[in-house]
């Protein structure tokens, strides 16, 4: 190699360095206190908004709601705003947070009944894919998805809209469990 592209090539090498320090510093500077140090499970965000209010903070819940049925199931429990996936020896293999519908089911056990796979624009007019529905409420299909955009805004509570929704990461899970006649129980 001739002295002068080593040079360019050190050139660059030391560029780049300094590019992923400063974002290094910048990743460090914005994450959560309580991300740096383990320790007891720390708060998660009760609700998404799309103001940059801040955001009202409760404990996770560390295990299933104990009304919540057995075997293999999903559980939406409304007051938390979480869902577990539940496997068939009853052990919850995924959960997390959801943005509940203006429209909720009441407590009760429901079952899949249909699935939409491909994108389609939901109730509220937003993009979704991965639609599981469960229920109805007063003539709205109720059920979880995924917006394609990953917003999980709250829904306008002007109108009747039945989506619950979730991360898309969440969402493919939720797509991959949830086959029609699985059941949903929702709970407090």
């Amino acid at each position: 190699m001739s002295r002068g592209s080593s040079g360019i090539v050190a050139g660059l090498t030391a560029a780049a360095l300094v590019a992923v320090g400063v974002l290094a510093y910048q990743a460090s500077a914005n994450a959560p206190d309580d991300l740096a140090a383990p320790g007891p499970k720390a708060s998660v965000s009760a609700s998404a908004s799309e103001h940059a209010e801040p955001k009202e903070k409760k404990p996770r819940p560390a295990a299933l709601p104990a009304d919540s049925g057995t075997g293999q199931r999903v559980v939406y429990a409304l007051a938390d705003r979480r869902v577990w996936i539940v496997d068939a020896s009853g052990k919850a293999t995924r959960t997390f947070e959801v943005t509940p519908s203006a429209l909720n089911p009441l407590p009760g056990t429901y079952r899949v009944s249909t699935r939409s796979g491909p994108p389609t624009k939901g109730s509220d007019g937003v993009m979704i894919e991965h639609v599981v529905r469960f229920a109805v409420v007063e003539g709205i299909s109720v059920g979880f998805s995924a917006a394609v955009d990953g917003s999980m805004e709250s829904p306008d509570p002007t109108l009747k809209t039945g989506g619950v929704r979730m991360s898309r990461d969440d969402g493919d899970a939720m797509w991959e469990f949830a086959r029609v006649g699985t059941k949903v129980v929702v709970v407090r």
